[in-house]
């Protein structure tokens, strides 16, 4: 299956929230090394931005410290791909930045995927009830693109009339290494409400081209007040797309190759966002003769559900046929895997909420400086004291020392499957404690609130048609053992994890093996290049099934006693 040149290895990049990655992979999909370097990032309130310089030259950093640290040539990348959050980019004619800040300050021209300044026109835009919101769960986000955009048209009108192009972050990251304007099916589908089907009796992987933007619904986005960016064939926001791996252009431009340490000409792959690509890399990491094994390939995949866990969480499932899930974004083709439907659930705060919840936590600096002593991370150090609490106390099982606290993690709204933004979060079982153990239970009450959530969604997936029976996990929050555990007790399913720690990278650098031709198509390229680590199954124990049961009956009634109480205040303040 593996064909070409002499080039052996494939670079992925990965621009996440707070620094950008880049790693290399050989033909198995083994990571040969890998670096990072830090981003600039600026947050005011709902106001959350950044700068393509800043993360181009963070790209940069990582390229050359990457093929450094594995002794890699030049000459040895037989293709490189890029992924990223999906945050929204604005430049001008020339590719200059354009400033997105109420500051003004040019450097500062990338709304940030989290950045939920736009509440109020992704309202506003649910209202218009246009047929292609069915395909983003019934409504968008405010973390999708439409609303930014139209925050940007109402609020900075000189930025809003110097903008050329408008990109989602892992597009532009391409566009600025190739020239080439293409986007890619993953981002324009996924958060631009671009109909990807309008494709789907034309075109194939297999044609591997960039095909004519037909997808784009003019007539939603002139109702929503955005038809200047229909004009001109929808120069601005794309005229053509590609499906995932694509080649673009002629590869690395001369100027890009320079700054990346590499050769002009190397194959780069149409893009995804970083999620999409965790996806890529882990979703056929399958023991083999284990999961499905009697159900043919396509089917198979179909069983799965990739949670891609960091900042955020991403629950990524595929099936062959169209499927909505009310309050989930979908259904998107070929929006991760080419030729198969997505449904892409979420959870806007995961990670993020456990640092909020630990960081703030009145014992939190005399717990990090004893987990730095021991050289482990403060979760670590945490998880230690939860067993040796468990074992104290003689509990039946570790998940029964949070009896008294529960959790509602939608600290930043709720993204699925209640798709409620202004949703809040909610800890119950409060007390003038403030000791360490303290935060132990509120950490594990968090994660299962975390969990719990993870669980609705589903069985929401598949109370609407999916047959989710497997979870695969990656991602900074995949090697936390009660992490996962917690979720395999409270879904009910197996988690299986890759046997590479960085799938997202091997996702992105997937796209280059496609890219170079060492593959024909991206599955070709995830069943040689993805592989399977340790299986996580739920508990056996009965008495661990019925009490998450009862809690996650008592953390469904958390969310349905808020709207409740929102109801009160509002008549109360009518």
């Amino acid at each position: 299956m593996f064909r070409g040149s002499s080039a052996s290895v494939f670079l992925g990049v990965d621009v996440g929230t707070g620094s950008a990655r880049a790693g290399i992979f050989d033909q198995k999909g083994k990571l040969l090394g890998s670096a990072s370097s830090p981003m600039q990032i600026w947050k005011e309130k709902d106001c959350i931005e950044q700068s393509s310089t800043d993360i181009w030259h963070a790209v940069c950093a990582a390229v050359k410290s990457a093929c450094s640290l594995a002794n890699v040539a030049p000459e040895d990348v037989a293709g490189l791909g890029f992924t990223a959050t999906c945050s929204l980019v604005a430049v001008d004619a020339d590719g200059s930045p354009v400033s997105v800040s109420w500051s003004g300050d040019t450097r500062r021209n990338i709304i940030v995927w989290m950045d939920h300044r736009a509440v109020n026109q992704a309202e506003r835009i649910n209202a218009s009830n246009s047929p292609v919101l069915q395909y983003c769960g019934g409504g968008v986000s405010p973390e999708m693109q439409a609303p930014k955009l139209l925050w940007v048209k109402e609020n900075l009108q000189e930025s809003w009339s110097m903008v050329c192009r408008w990109m989602d972050l892992s597009d532009w990251l391409a566009y600025r290494a190739t020239g080439d304007d293409t986007r890619s099916l993953c981002t324009t589908v996924c958060k631009w409400t671009y109909l990807g089907h309008a494709h789907m009796e034309q075109w194939k992987e297999s044609d591997s081209r960039d095909m004519e933007a037909c997808g784009w619904d003019n007539v939603f986005w002139e109702e929503i007040g955005l038809g200047d960016l229909v004009e001109g064939n929808c120069a601005k926001i794309g005229r053509s797309v590609a499906f995932p791996g694509h080649p673009l252009g002629s590869g690395l431009t001369a100027t890009a190759a320079k700054e990346l340490g590499l050769l002009p000409g190397t194959p780069v792959g149409t893009p995804l966002i970083d999620a999409h690509a965790g996806g890529v890399g882990v979703m056929e990491s399958i023991p083999d003769g284990e999961f499905k094994a009697d159900l043919p390939d396509e089917e198979a995949i179909c069983h799965r559900m990739v949670l891609v866990c960091g900042t955020s969480t991403c629950h990524m499932a595929v099936s062959k046929n169209k499927l909505f899930v009310p309050g989930v974004w979908g259904s998107f083709w070929s929006a991760m895997v080419p030729e198969f439907w997505l449904t892409e659930g979420g959870q806007s705060a995961t990670g993020a909420l456990l640092d909020y919840i630990t960081e703030n936590h009145v014992a939190a600096p005399l717990l990090s400086k004893r987990a730095s002593s021991q050289s482990i991370s403060i979760y670590e150090l945490l998880n230690k004291m939860l067993l040796s609490m468990s074992h104290e106390k003689n509990s039946p099982f570790l998940s029964a020392l949070t009896q008294d606290i529960h959790v509602l993690p939608d600290f930043h709204g709720n993204r699925s499957p209640m798709a409620d933004p202004k949703s809040k979060g909610v800890i119950y079982g409060l007390t003038l404690d403030t000791s360490e153990k303290h935060l132990a239970l509120l950490y594990l009450a968090t994660i299962q609130g975390i969990a719990y959530g993870t669980r609705h969604i589903v069985e929401h997936c598949n109370a609407h048609g999916h047959k989710i029976d497997t979870l695969l996990a990656c991602g900074g929050l995949a090697k936390n053992s009660i992490y996962i555990q917690e979720h395999a007790n409270i879904v009910g399913c197996p988690i299986i994890l890759p046997r590479e720690n960085e799938p997202v990278l091997l996702g992105a650098a997937v796209l280059g093996a496609v890219a170079g031709k060492k593959f024909p198509g991206v599955r070709d390229a995830m069943k040689a290049l993805n592989a399977a680590g340790k299986v996580v199954n739920p508990s056996s124990d009965p008495r661990v099934k019925k009490y998450h049961d009862a809690k996650y009956q008592i953390f469904r009634s958390l969310y349905e006693q808020q709207l409740s109480h929102r109801s009160t205040m509002a008549q109360a303040l009518q």
